[in-house]
């Protein structure tokens, strides 16, 4: 079915919300990623609300907090806001540690409470991060990696952990199994840039 006239709002909420945004260490707009993490989510399934919470996945963390998620549950509904709350990594500024973060997200999807549209989006986002991580190594190695607040060691058990949980809550999912064989190409890398610089 088309999508309606809420996921037209919501590309142009994204948009004006993350107009000014650059992916990190890059010349690429920020909606870039939320355009790919939504089409994933809606090659996966056909709930608009989930598509919609996919473009909108960062509008809390990123741009406003309690402010636009107050908007976001307005124009497009309490159950939205309830997914782009389960996929935030946090709301709160300045920013706690990253390992802290990170470990509380992975809590937070390995929980069964956490919606499974949420883990979807999750997967998708993760997915496109990933191949960007990947891409970037095969470019230009580890030095790729400093633009992260986390060691290279940090990021392969973040993606590795996240994949794991995600395989646990969402089994035999293609969108997930996606993300397992690029997060092992992601971590294989990352050990060979590892043992080349120790070696």
């Amino acid at each position: 079915m088309p999508y309606s006239t809420r996921f037209t709002d919501a590309f142009q909420f994204a948009a004006e919300l993350h107009c000014d945004q650059i992916r990190k260490s890059t010349k690429l707009p920020d909606i870039t990623h939320l355009m790919a993490v939504a089409s994933l989510v809606g090659e996966n399934t056909d709930d608009e609300d989930a598509v919609i919470a996919a473009l909108l996945h960062d509008a809390v963390e990123d741009q406003g907090g309690a402010k636009t998620r107050a908007i976001i549950t307005e124009r497009f509904g309490e159950r939205v806001a309830q997914l782009v709350d389960a996929c935030t990594d946090t709301d709160v500024s300045p920013k706690p540690p990253w390992k802290e973060r990170k470990q509380a997200y992975i809590a937070h999807l390995r929980d069964s409470k956490t919606p499974k549209e949420a883990c979807l989006i999750s997967a998708a986002v993760k997915l496109h991060n990933a191949r960007c991580i990947v891409a970037d190594l095969r470019l230009h190695g580890s030095s790729s990696l400093e633009k992260f607040n986390a060691s290279p060691e940090e990021i392969r058990w973040y993606y590795v952990s996240v994949a794991g949980v995600l395989s646990h809550r969402l089994p035999k999912n293609p969108l997930v199994d996606e993300l397992n064989r690029t997060v092992e190409t992601l971590a294989e890398l990352i050990t060979e840039g590892l043992m080349a610089e120790a070696g």
